[in-house]
């Protein structure tokens, strides 16, 4: 059975509940049911009417700001701490945290608007953001608005092209992938050139 079918059988046993349940848990990395697939097939069930679309669309930006919530939390009240006692081991010492909370200071907010769109990095960007500290009112404004542009576009897709979503939401997957490892490979071509530049000045 793949994730459509777990999706769609999550669907036809508990409804609504998938959306309040399902998606924070896609952001305690325990993604079952997979987070895009979900938005997209709720945007479907609207569609077809089986959902109502308020309700629906509502459900699921609850569900998936409850997740960010979640994570943001404990990695607030948990994070340092284990990093204090445990971080030895894993060469995660503080002073590394710190210097990575300046370059988030940097860029970081920005980059909340779309890191909900690459797989993986969702998983953990809560946790991260708890970890360092980001205030919450920027949670509020760039975590949030980033996770409803996520609710957003995934629920569109099935939404606007009803009967054709599978065929849509498998296109929109792997270009996502390849752009955003493009963009990727760009960024890391870019801190090696101002690396190298940096040390060429001294």
């Amino acid at each position: 059975m793949n994730l459509i079918h777990i999706v769609e059988r999550l669907f036809e046993q508990y409804g609504y509940l998938v959306l309040f349940i399902g998606l924070p848990l896609d952001f305690i990395v325990l993604p079952i049911p997979p987070g895009n697939s979900t938005l997209t097939y709720t945007g479907y069930l609207a569609y077809k009417g089986v959902m109502d679309t308020a309700t629906a669309f509502t459900a699921a930006l609850t569900g998936a700001i409850l997740g960010v919530t979640i994570t943001y939390g404990i990695g607030y009240k948990l994070g340092m701490p284990l990093i204090d006692r445990y971080g030895r081991w894993l060469s995660l010492k503080p002073s590394l945290v710190e210097k990575t909370r300046r370059y988030y200071d940097k860029y970081g907010d920005k980059l909340l608007l779309v890191s909900f769109f690459i797989p993986g990095v969702r998983q953990f960007i809560g946790y991260f953001i708890g970890i360092i500290r980001v205030p919450y009112r920027k949670v509020i404004l760039y975590a949030y608005t980033g996770t409803c542009l996520w609710v957003l576009a995934f629920f569109a897709i099935g939404y606007a092209f009803g009967e054709q979503w599978h065929e849509v939401f498998a296109l929109v997957e792997k270009y996502v992938r390849v752009l955003f490892a493009a963009a990727g490979c760009l960024l890391l071509a870019l801190i090696l050139f101002k690396w190298r530049m940096s040390r060429s000045g001294k």
